[in-house]
């Protein structure tokens, strides 16, 4: 996908990101549930206790007026001040036993729901197909995994919460004022269809600048990604600066759009407080006449004031809440629609086997033709035989682009989507299981990827159950255990962010070794050596040909010395073999694309000494 229609693309989805969530569609945050369903004990358990500490704490303004009208001998219930101080540490202590238990049950629901919604988030991902990746940016899936399951965990462990309790509070209040003083009540319920329609006005602005600024947000976090992954090609360039400004321009535009923001949130919560102060101001004046005419006790007046304050905060949090959730339902989307893809592997199902049935090694393609998934039109293989044997190194011969890789990638079962077919001891690879097909592979690519740990977890990373004497004898098979010894730290000095601490050469040693832990049956040597010194060069070859003794091996070559005495050749050129055989033989051909290529690098060879 071009730039453009990235861009495009994005644009796209943000506009329909804006558009308004309706009611109905709430029903989608109900997805969330699916995680937290293990759970379901504490979450009803703490639902149960949400209810009864709201509904205990209703009670507390009707005792605040209860003592006013005992203290003015007009009690409704005939208690005493000191039963009704019992009566409120009773519930204040019943309160505090609710509220500890609640707290604790919501976060075991929050944290273990949404740690088991990231693991299958991530075995979603990490199981996916490369075309996959391809359509999109890591930056954006990190957001996804990080910023929207966030989002839905908030919902759980506080959104959802409080919107139970201020529901409560509302029930409760009108309930209790309806039998306090019915007149009032109905004066105070006059303004709430007014706050209704004010919350569900400005629910839709807030709601769509939440959106947009999450947006922003990730589009910044993906600029980040990029530069610190490619830290050595920003470096290279000297675009430091560059980068900067790219960043700055990314956090200008979340500031923008977060002053947007926070000025609709700001007349959001300003016409509400305005509202809410005047008709509480009006209900206070009607309630002092009713005092003044015998209507109701003060007592009365007073536990009204208290619960129209609370209803009217609970009213104004039910409409915020609304805006809040209709947000969360954005971020639910994306995350159930990443679970919902079709990874190449469930690693959620598909158990690997214990111990893989033995093969010997025997690789043929039968009229292969390729074309990438991101670009249909262009064809890449075009009718692709090979027959290699057990134990046999074969190279793959080329110009950039004929395709040398390509053919590993779909060896490698990497793309699916080929005409032909691929056979692997005489039975189609794609009979095999994949969790247990790659297993059968070692792959050293010519950009050597180590992961930020110590060498020792480098290497095991070819078998994470080998023990240390085998993953130091991998080590020195690999011509690299004089220069990890040399480390203070040894086999715990620590790589880092993609082996930059190591040499070129040393890289590609710890790969091999990781390689050889792994005991593969065919090895795919990717340029191995084409980035590396003379020196480094021939350190690294004598442990690829330890390496390739008895196994099936294809390398794809660059530098055609490397590959001289290997058992066949064939040359790629846009797709197509156009020669094949010993490098004696193809040297033998005249006009063959073999002898030239071989005669401009003993001259680029020449011209360099």
């Amino acid at each position: 996908m071009s730039f453009r229609e990235v861009i495009m693309s994005r644009s796209k989805q943000q506009l329909d990101k804006s558009k308004m969530v309706k009611p109905s569609e709430l029903k989608k945050l109900f997805a969330i549930f699916a995680f937290i369903r293990p759970y379901r004990g504490y979450f009803f358990a703490a639902l149960t206790l949400l209810i009864l500490g709201s509904t205990l704490f209703m009670a507390f303004p009707a005792l605040a007026g209860e003592l006013v009208n005992v203290a003015q001998g007009k009690s409704r219930f005939g208690l005493t001040i000191n039963q009704i101080g019992l009566i409120f540490i009773f519930i204040l202590l019943a309160q505090s036993i609710f509220s500890f238990f609640r707290t604790i049950f919501f976060a075991i629901v929050s944290e273990k729901g949404m740690a088991d919604a990231r693991r299958k988030l991530y075995a979603k991902l990490i199981g996916q197909h490369i075309e996959f990746y391809e359509k999109r940016r890591v930056g954006e899936l990190t957001s996804r995994i990080t910023a929207d399951i966030a989002q839905m965990q908030s919902v759980i462990s506080i959104t959802l919460a409080e919107f139970l309790r201020q529901l409560v509070t509302l029930i409760v209040g009108i309930v209790i004022l309806f039998w306090l003083t019915p007149k009032l009540t109905i004066v105070m319920l006059m303004v709430l269809p007014v706050s209704v329609g004010l919350a569900m006005f400005f629910g839709r602005y807030i709601k769509k600048y939440a959106r947009t600024r999450q947006d922003k947000l990730a589009d910044s976090n993906t600029i980040v990604d990029e530069t610190l992954q490619s830290f050595s090609v920003v470096k290279a360039f000297s675009n430091e600066r560059y980068e900067l400004n790219r960043y700055s321009r990314s956090l200008d535009a979340i500031v923008d759009i977060s002053l947007k923001f926070a000025k609709i949130k700001g007349a959001f919560f300003v016409f509400l407080i305005s509202i809410l102060t005047g008709s509480i101001f009006f209900i206070l004046w009607k309630g002092a006449l009713y005092v003044q005419q015998g209507i109701i006790p003060a007592g009365d007046l007073l536990s009204f004031i208290f619960y129209s304050g609370l209803m009217a905060g609970a009213f104004a949090s039910l409409a915020n809440f609304y805006a809040v959730m209709s947000g969360a339902v954005g971020a639910t989307e994306r995350v159930i629609e990443l679970m919902h893809s079709n990874p190449e592997i469930d690693l959620m199902q598909d158990e690997p086997s214990g111990t893989l049935a033995p093969i010997a090694g025997n690789v043929r393609f039968e009229q292969v033709n390729f074309s990438y998934p991101t670009r249909e039109d262009v064809p890449v293989l075009k009718g692709i035989n090979l027959d290699i044997r057990q134990g046999e190194k074969i190279a793959l011969v080329g110009a950039s682009g004929a395709g040398k890789s390509t053919i590993a990638s779909l060896l490698l079962r990497l793309y699916d989507g080929y005409k032909g077919d691929i056979l692997l001891d005489g039975r189609s690879i794609k009979d095999y299981r994949l969790v247990d097909y790659r297993r059968y592979f070692g792959i050293i690519p010519q950009e050597i990827i180590l992961f930020g740990g110590s060498i020792r977890e480098n290497i095991a990373y070819g078998d994470p159950n080998a023990s240390f004497d085998r993953i130091k004898q991998a080590a020195q098979r690999a011509n690299a255990l004089d220069f990890i010894e040399a480390f203070p730290e040894r086999f715990e000095t620590i790589v880092g962010e993609r082996g930059v601490k190591l040499s070129g050469g040393q890289r590609q040693r710890i790969a091999i070794a990781r390689a050889i832990l792994r005991e593969p049956k065919i090895l795919i040597l990717d340029e191995a050596t084409s980035a590396l010194d003379a020196e480094s060069e021939s350190q690294v070859q004598a442990a690829l040909n330890d390496l390739m003794k008895g196994r099936t091996s294809i390398i794809i070559a660059h530098r055609l010395s490397t590959i001289r005495d290997v058992d066949q050749i064939y040359v790629l050129d846009h797709g197509i073999i156009v020669e094949s055989g010993t490098h004696d033989e193809l040297i033998a051909h005249n006009e063959g694309i073999y002898r030239q290529l071989n005669k401009l690098q003993l001259q680029d060879q020449k011209h360099s000494t």
